[in-house]
């Protein structure tokens, strides 16, 4: 019977779950502007044609519309029209909740395990939503997507897409993996990758971190508390950081689980030796707060060893949707700036809304995500504000990934301001397949822009694209505006080839 979902219905009612393009509404979502100057009210988007000639970028621009989405013909140039077309296409499919809400009952069913049913589903998803958001299954396939994305003025961000490790043996094949992704970068165009992605979880099990993270939370609680693993790291809370995690005094670490965290130690320095090598910078992913404390440890520990003369080498997460957010950074930057360590920072708004909120609300506390999308937003350009000061004070280096327009502009006004549109240490980064307008509308402006590329098998990647298609379903306004400018192109194209 579990077979019979309510297809047939959903199907019958599709035209009522699609938000139409000429009726969605601004991308611009109400922001604070804090203390970022400009004029915001431009909302006009550029969009390059990738087969057209580059344009001149503009190294003046206008502070009333610094990003411009009005010109669709520069914003996509260089975007072959098949391009666009299955682009427009699989983001239509993503902004069909009934659609989604199948394909991820679908993909999380028994029907699964069915060998044929499997494979018509996998092939499915690897030539829709599989070749819009992912690089390719390998490194053959991710070396054409870097080359491409090179070609239209963007970097590339290498995300080896494995996730949590379950034993040592796992740990030490995505170890693997993740040097020979670093390796690859040698043969890519020149600076077409600005970074190479780790997940702690991929290198150290996510148990081992969660005994770590509960540890350290403890000695936050008990500065007396010893932790004889402990090497020096910057500071892992603030005063306002969630402790609810940890309600009794933890066990210490076994000798066992002492020797698996050198283990994972010894990984990352190695990942680490090979970034310096081959000079490349090395960003290591955020998860959720039972295991973040962990997470930080291990990536500011690192941070300390290893560290290029002109900057960082390793970029911790910040997810601006934590209430602790702006705080535990400033501590951890201001730290890092007395020891003489360069340190760096991926900005995000945050993944894990939903479970926190959950588990906060499991143990009896308040969740640690902010009450509101605004006050998130808020928090967002708030440590972008912070990051791009310091940066203009000569310390530190920002990825900005969002895809809200507001918060570009915001973030591109205060850096233009302070004459540092043009450093190598503000960068913006949207994910693969995603605000597409906003990424070629920063380009043309002059700054960095990164595009997140995770790659690997299909079936490894599934968790990460059912990730995508959950936050495309919440993002309906910037998946909207994107195809609204995708159409408006393909539009002017199609005018141009019949006139």
């Amino acid at each position: 019977m579990a077979n019979k979902v309510v297809c047939p219905k959903l199907l019958k009612n599709l035209g009522f779950h699609v938000r139409r393009l000429n009726s969605a509404p601004s991308p611009l979502s109400a922001v604070p502007p804090l203390s970022f100057t400009g004029d915001f009210n431009a909302t006009t988007v550029t969009t390059p044609n990738l087969v057209d000639t580059v344009p001149q970028i503009n190294t003046v621009p206008d502070k009333n519309n610094i990003i411009n989405f009005d010109d669709v013909k520069e914003l996509f140039y260089g975007v072959p029209t098949s391009k666009l077309i299955r682009s427009s296409l699989t983001l239509q499919m993503a902004a069909i909740e009934p659609m989604v809400d199948m394909g991820m009952w679908v993909m999380n069913s028994k029907l699964m395990e069915m060998p044929i049913f499997r494979e018509v589903m996998l092939g499915f998803v690897k030539n829709t939503f599989y070749e819009h958001f992912c690089a390719g299954k390998d490194l053959t396939e991710v070396r054409r997507t870097v080359s491409k994305l090179s070609d239209g003025g963007l970097k590339a961000m290498l995300d080896y897409g494995v996730e949590h490790a379950t034993h040592n043996e796992c740990c030490e094949q995505s170890m693997k993996a993740f040097i020979q992704t670093i390796e690859s970068t040698k043969s890519l165009p020149q600076s077409s990758t600005s970074f190479v992605v780790v997940k702690i979880t991929a290198i150290c099990t996510p148990r081992l971190l969660k005994r770590m993270s509960d540890l350290l939370r403890w000695e936050h609680k008990d500065p007396s508390f010893n932790l004889p693993w402990k090497q020096k790291t910057l500071p892992l809370f603030a005063e306002s950081s969630p402790l609810y995690h940890t309600s009794k005094k933890p066990e210490p670490l076994t000798v066992e689980e002492e020797r698996d965290l050198q283990l994972a130690h010894k990984r990352l320095t190695k990942i680490c030796e090979k970034c310096l090598e081959h000079d490349v910078p090395l960003l290591i992913d955020a998860e959720d707060t039972t295991i973040q404390p962990g997470i930080d440890y291990m990536a500011y520990s690192a941070a300390i060893k290893y560290h290029k003369d002109d900057g960082p080498l390793i970029f911790g997460t910040i997810q601006a949707y934590l209430k602790d957010a702006k705080e535990r950074m400033a501590i951890a930057k201001k730290a890092a700036e007395k020891m003489g360590v360069p340190m760096g920072f991926k900005l995000v708004r945050g993944a894990y809304m939903c479970s926190e909120r959950e588990l906060a609300s499991r143990l009896g506390f308040q969740s640690p995500i902010h009450d509101s999308i605004e006050q998130t937003h808020a928090c967002f350009n708030s440590c972008a504000e912070f990051m791009i000061e310091e940066i203009a004070n000569g310390s530190g280096a920002v990825v900005l990934a969002t895809h809200n327009i507001e918060s570009g502009k915001l973030a591109a006004t205060k850096a233009i301001d302070l004459g540092i549109k043009d450093s190598q240490k503000l960068q913006f980064a949207q994910l693969y397949g995603m605000a597409e307008g906003l990424s070629f509308g920063l380009r043309n402006a002059g700054f960095q822009v990164s595009k997140y590329l995770p790659f690997g098998p299909v079936d490894q990647i599934m968790h990460y694209l059912m990730r995508r298609a959950e936050e495309n379903r919440g993002m309906l306004s910037t998946s909207a505006f994107d195809r609204q400018l995708m159409r408006k192109e393909l539009s002017r194209r199609l005018k141009v080839a019949t006139s």
